[in-house]
């Protein structure tokens, strides 16, 4: 073939082989490749791309023997630099396989053979990992089997792709979260992380969808102390890790953190929810009770600074994390009119800064539509909406379920706007029960704006939240007002909100004169503000002789959290042991929490009653079992000044006697509302004498105990406690009248 014939073939045959690569020829390719060949057969590239076509034709070993044809009578050099030529094409084929043609299998094919030529590149054993992912056959071994974590270890970082690095890893977190190999995957990146922001955000992101989707919170902490190695002083990630240690019960480290947290801190209104994390770890932890004092009396005075200030422009996680800081005032004083106060102005606050960041937002959330719908004419159904991180395997999911189950489906339309919620409904039957139950459900992410905008897309009437400020976003998301008629009901006592319009309560949870101290509308129903139809009961674990308690001894149980122990009750649940002979007093679910435990029997001690009348009890093992274990009990000591709730009711459900201290606030006055409704006043309390009183008189007295367990199950066939569908027809009266006045403000 002349110079000139040889020319036009080239650039011919380069036209005809692009075309024939393009259009997934590859038999003729092949040919074209040979015909190369034929022609210079010292041109090395020909037989890369001739083994290529050939591979991806399937034939493996003659793809192999091509390439060693090529290499023949090579020297050292010669073979390092064309096995590098090598594996050059392929990597660009496997490439053009993923991204153009999304042929995982094919890319993935020709990734294998490029860790036969070469089985430390990292990049390419980084692509395999990904490509596994991508066929869906990832197990969490391959980061072993294949050697990645090894090399990694190694610390080559000049030859590792950190785009592609941090690529695969992301992937390895959504793919595989629970596998031991992603928390060794992740330390063994952190050598090689650029920019050190954009892993933080996404391991953020990570840890919380890991412990509240997943209930994982010791493994999110151990990815979080991962990620405080790239920036020890991240005030996020402090945060973070602060609550995650509350969280599963090690104490000292979430106090250790909550400090560290502090220190950290720049703004009045971030160290206000810094001193917020320390009281919750202190007051978890129990125990610490002149510590957890002192960090209540600074928090008034930190946001009482707040306030006098006025901040405008704080950052929007800032602003809403605000929303918190008051959480803790009920559990230390019952002063209804001083906490509602604080909470008014630090929310505020809050709002004030909500509304500035989300302008536009807010502008286009309050253009509701005319507000033609009359509830009387049958046009259409009301919508509401019910905004919760807690319709799940939670208290708040527990108690709710009557409403959801026996709602008027011709009359109302029923959506659920599940915050932080698993989208695959894997991990909570409760959540999947409650999806089923509406209209329709999303399951949102922690975004405010986003599940402002989808309430307000779907058109929802009334917008019932049930978090208050156990949950800064459902806070913003209400300051934003994406609904016209917006309502707090059951998770927390209302959040001090002005673009709340009702609060939920009844006659009896709160005083009279409450209203003069509440933001938002308190709505009384007639009877209660809550009614379940039971609870589910399981099979007792526990036993008398298995806690060495005689068979004929009066037991006093507490069921409650560490925030609930306050030393005033504390001593007079001590004075009633120690008055009634042959009595103990169980103390349960106190998980590392030793510190609670020394200075419960240190109050008993100062009240002379001995240490060996007391019993600590661990957690069990599900709800319907702890129920079961309620039974063990003669009589419940409540908690004062934050009474229990769902503890009550099962209780009151279980027939069981109970003894509370009624108050002022919301908080305070729960067991009284709950026993008025299931029947029985006997055990109520004004006074800390009349508590001391009536717990004496009940473990003295076994006749009034069997008259108040006896009139306890009758009232589950009588009792507005207990019959979550008249509650449900009383709710929904509540509803249209709500409307009624929407609809009667704007004629």
């Amino acid at each position: 073939m002349t110079s000139n014939n040889l020319l036009a073939f080239a650039s011919d045959w380069q036209q005809q082989v692009d075309e024939c690569l393009l259009a997934g020829n590859y038999v003729q390719a092949t040919r074209l490749y040979e015909q190369a060949i034929a022609v210079e057969p010292n041109v090395k590239s020909y037989y890369w791309h001739l083994g290529l076509m050939l591979l991806l034709q399937g034939q493996e070993v003659e793809a192999q023997t091509t390439w060693l044809l090529g290499m023949a009578d090579s020297d050292p050099e010669e073979i390092e630099l064309w096995t590098s030529q090598l594996v050059q094409v392929l990597e660009t084929e496997a490439e053009r396989q993923r991204l153009q043609l999304a042929d995982y299998s094919v890319a993935w094919a020709i990734r294998q053979h490029i860790r036969e030529i070469n089985p430390t590149d990292i990049n390419n054993l980084l692509h395999l990992v990904g490509l596994s992912m991508a066929l869906q056959i990832y197990t969490g071994d391959e980061l072993k089997a294949l050697g990645v974590l090894e090399i990694l270890k190694s610390k080559f970082s000049e030859v590792v792709d950190s785009e592609v690095l941090l690529q695969v890893w992301k992937s390895v977190l959504d793919y595989a979260p629970l596998h031991s190999s992603s928390l060794e995957f992740t330390e063994a990146i952190l050598d090689y992380v650029k920019e050190p922001i954009l892993v933080i955000n996404n391991l953020i992101s990570f840890v919380y969808r890991l412990a509240y989707l997943a209930k994982q919170t010791r493994l999110a902490a151990s990815f979080t102390e991962l990620a405080l190695r790239l920036d020890s002083k991240n005030p996020e990630l402090l945060r973070t890790i602060t609550s995650f240690y509350q969280d599963i019960h090690e104490y000292s480290k979430g106090i250790e953190f909550a400090k560290l947290s502090f220190s950290a801190m720049q703004n009045l209104a971030d160290k206000a929810f810094a001193n917020h994390l320390l009281i919750r770890g202190l007051m978890g932890a129990g125990g610490y009770w002149e510590e957890s004092c002192a960090a209540f009396d600074f928090q008034k005075s930190l946001l009482a600074s707040i306030v006098e200030e006025q901040p405008a422009n704080l950052e929007p996680s800032t602003a809403t994390r605000l929303f918190n800081s008051m959480f803790f005032f009920p559990y230390f004083q019952d002063m209804l009119q001083e906490n509602l106060e604080i909470r008014r102005q630090v929310a505020q606050v809050c709002q004030l800064n909500i509304e500035n960041y989300n302008q536009e937002q807010v502008k286009k959330l309050r253009q509701w539509r005319s507000p033609i719908i009359k509830i009387d004419t049958g046009v259409k159904r009301l919508k509401i909406g019910y905004l919760s991180h807690c319709l799940r395997n939670h208290s708040v999911g527990w108690l709710a379920r009557g409403l959801f189950q026996h709602y008027d489906r011709e009359r109302f339309e029923v959506y659920a706007y599940l915050l932080g919620s698993d989208p695959n409904l894997r991990y909570d039957p409760l959540q999947k029960w409650y999806v089923n139950q509406v209209s329709q459900a999303w399951n949102l992410e922690l975004n405010t704006v986003e599940a402002a905008e989808k309430i307000h897309e779907d058109e929802i009437d009334i917008l019932i939240e049930l978090d208050s400020l156990t949950l800064n976003t459902t806070c913003e998301i209400m300051t934003m007002k994406p609904a016209p008629v917006q309502v707090t009901w059951l998770g927390w006592d209302a959040a001090g909100i002005s673009n709340i319009d009702y609060y939920i309560a009844d006659p009896y949870v709160l005083p009279e004169y409450a209203q003069s101290y509440y933001e938002e509308t308190i709505w009384r129903l007639p009877q209660t503000y809550i009614a379940v139809s039971g609870f589910e009961v399981g099979v007792p674990s526990i036993r008398r002789d298995d806690l060495d308690i005689p068979t004929d001894a009066v037991i006093y149980l507490s069921t409650q959290r560490g925030w609930k122990y306050n030393p005033v009750t504390i001593r007079l649940q001590m004075q009633i042991i120690k008055a009634v002979p042959n009595s103990y007093f169980l103390v349960k679910g106190l998980v590392g929490q030793e510190s609670l435990k020394n200075f419960l029997i240190e109050i008993a001690e100062a009240e002379g009653l001995s240490s060996d009348r007391l019993r600590f009890l661990s957690l069990d093992s599900s709800e319907a079992e702890h129920r079961a274990n309620l039974g063990i009990a003669d009589v419940v000591l409540d908690t004062y000044p934050y009474n229990g709730a769902t503890t009550t009711m099962e209780t009151l459900w279980m027939c069981i006697p109970l003894v509370t201290r009624v108050g002022e606030q919301f908080s305070a006055r729960n067991s009284y509302t709950m026993m008025m409704n299931a029947g029985v006043t006997e055990g109520i309390a004004w006074t800390d004498e009349e508590y001391v009183e009536w717990g004496i008189r009940l473990g003295k007295d076994p006749i009034l105990r069997q008259q108040i367990s006896w009139k306890l199950r009758q009232s589950r066939q009588t009792a507005p406690l207990w019959n979550a569908k008249q509650f449900t027809r009383e709710m929904e009266k509540a509803y249209e009248q709500m409307w009624q006045r929407y609809l009667d403000s704007h004629d």
